[in-house]
C-alpha cells in the first residue's frame, strides 16, 4: 500500500473511497515484490501495478468487490500454460495479494490514511497488516512510529499489538518490507499469523562529488533511482543551480571536510568524479572508513593505479581498498555524459542486487535477486 502512498494519500484528502491489493508473498520468478500495490476507487480509477499487467484484470475485479462488501481477501495467482484465457502469472511464479477496502464506515480507515500522509510526506513509519491468521482479523493494520508507539491494532490478543509493533519496528530500523509470523498471543510458539510489515523511510542519498558534466548526467540518473541526490564541489564558480537543477542539494565545501560533517548510512552511495589528487585522497580515506553502501571513484586504469598509491601512503588499507569500485561504473563502452552516468547507476544496482552485471541473454543466473533493497522512499522488497 505505501507502494503508491502519494496518490493515495491525495485520495484520501478528497474523502475517496477506495480498495488497495498489496503483493503480500511471492514465489518464483514473481513480476512484483511484497509491497507492490495496485488501488482502484469507487468510480473505478486504478493505479499501481501488482503483476506488470499479467493479473491487473482480475486483481482490478477483487477490489471492485471488497470494496461492496467491505470485507478483505487474500487470493493467489500463479502459473497459466496451458489455457490462454487463464488468469496467471506467464513468468512462471506465484503471487499472493491481499485486497483491504479503506472505506469511510471502517474504523481502520483513520489508520491507513496516517500511514499514507507519513509516508507521502517522507516521514519514517512501518503498517503492519494480517495476511495470513483469522479470516476476521485478515487486513487489519498497526501503524507504528520509530520511537515504537502505535496506533491501531490487529483485534487478537493485547500483546499481539505490542510483540508486532516491535518487529515492525525492528523491519522500519532496517528500512526493511516483508512478511513476519509471530503466535496469535503475541508469543513465538502459539497459532502462527503472518504479517506483511511495509517500511516507509526517506529516500537514500547519493552524495556526486566534483562539479563536472559527468556529474550533471549522474544526478539525473540517481534522481530517476529514487535518491536524495547531494552535488558537493569546492568551486563554487561550478557547483551551481544552472548547471545542476535537479541536485536535490548543491553544497561549495571541500569534498572530505563535507563528508565528515554530514549524515550517511547503509544505504547511501559516495561516487568520486574529482579525479584529482588534492579532493580523492583526503574524500576516499574518509569515505572507505565509512559504513556506506557504494564507493566508486572516476579515472582512468593508471589514474586508479596512482590513486591507490597514495591512499596506501596515508594509511588505507588493502582490506578498504577492496570496497572502492575504481574504474566506476560497468564497462559499457560508455563515451558520452550520459552514457557513462548510466554505467555508474548499473554497476550501483548490481552492487545493491547482487547482480553480476553480465548479459542476461545466455546467462544462467536469476533475473531477481534476493541481496539488497530498493531505495525508494518506500522500500518495497526489501525484501
Amino acid at each position: 500500500m505505501l507502494d503508491i502512498a502519494e496518490e493515495l494519500d491525495r485520495w484520501v484528502e478528497q474523502g475517496r473511497e477506495f480498495a488497495v491489493a498489496t503483493v503480500v508473498a511471492v514465489g518464483g520468478s514473481a513480476p512484483r515484490q511484497p509491497g507492490a500495490a495496485l488501488a482502484v476507487d469507487r468510480d473505478g480509477t486504478a493505479i499501481g501495478s501488482v503483476s506488470g499487467g499479467c493479473v491487473e484484470g482480475a486483481v482490478y475485479e477483487l477490489c471492485e468487490q471488497a470494496l461492496t462488501d467491505g470485507a478483505a481477501v487474500r487470493e493467489r495467482f500463479g502459473y497459466s500454460d496451458e489455457d490462454a484465457f487463464a488468469v496467471g502469472l506467464t513468468c512462471g511464479g506465484v503471487i499472493d495479494i491481499l485486497v483491504t477496502p479503506v472505506r469511510a464506515d471502517d474504523p481502520a480507515q483513520a489508520v491507513f490514511a496516517a500511514a499514507l500522509a507519513a509516508a507521502a510526506r517522507g516521514t519514517a513509519a512501518a503498517l503492519a497488516r494480517i495476511t495470513d491468521g483469522p479470516g476476521e482479523l485478515l487486513g487489519r493494520p498497526l501503524l507504528v512510529r520509530p520511537d515504537g508507539s502505535y496506533e491501531g491494532g490487529l483485534g487478537g490478543h493485547p500483546e499481539l499489538d505490542r510483540t508486532a509493533a516491535a518487529d515492525a519496528r525492528a523491519m522500519l530500523d532496517a528500512g526493511r518490507t516483508g512478511p513476519v509470523t509471530i503466535g496469535t498471543d503475541g508469543s513465538r510458539c502459539g497459532r502462527p499469523i503472518t504479517l506483511l510489515v511495509e517500511s516507509s523511510v526517506p529516500p537514500p542519498r547519493m552524495i556526486v562529488f566534483g562539479a563536472i558534466d559527468f556529474a550533471s548526467a549522474l544526478v539525473r540518473a540517481g534522481k530517476f533511482l529514487g535518491y536524495h541526490v547531494t552535488l558537493c564541489d569546492a568551486r563554487p564558480v561550478f557547483a551551481t543551480k544552472a548547471r545542476f537543477p535537479e541536485a536535490d542539494e548543491l553544497v561549495v565545501d571541500w569534498p572530505h571536510r563535507y563528508l565528515s560533517e554530514t549524515e550517511v548510512d547503509a544505504r547511501t552511495v559516495l561516487c568520486v568524479l574529482t579525479h584529482d589528487a588534492k579532493f580523492d585522497v583526503p574524500l576516499l580515506e574518509l569515505a572507505l572508513k565509512l559504513p556506506v553502501a557504494y564507493v566508486g571513484a572516476m579515472g582512468s586504469r593508471r589514474t586508479h593505479l596512482e590513486r591507490n598509491d597514495r591512499l596506501r601512503d596515508v594509511g588505507v588499507t588493502e582490506l578498504e581498498l577492496a570496497r572502492l569500485h575504481s574504474p566506476i561504473g560497468l564497462d559499457l563502452g560508455a563515451r558520452t555524459p550520459e552514457e557513462t552516468a548510466l554505467s555508474i547507476a548499473a554497476e550501483i544496482v548490481a552492487d545493491r542486487r547482487g547482480g553480476s552485471g553480465v548479459p542476461l541473454k545466455g546467462a544462467h543466473t536469476p533475473i531477481h535477486h534476493e541481496a539488497g533493497q530498493p531505495p525508494t522512499g518506500v522500500i518495497t522488497s526489501v525484501a
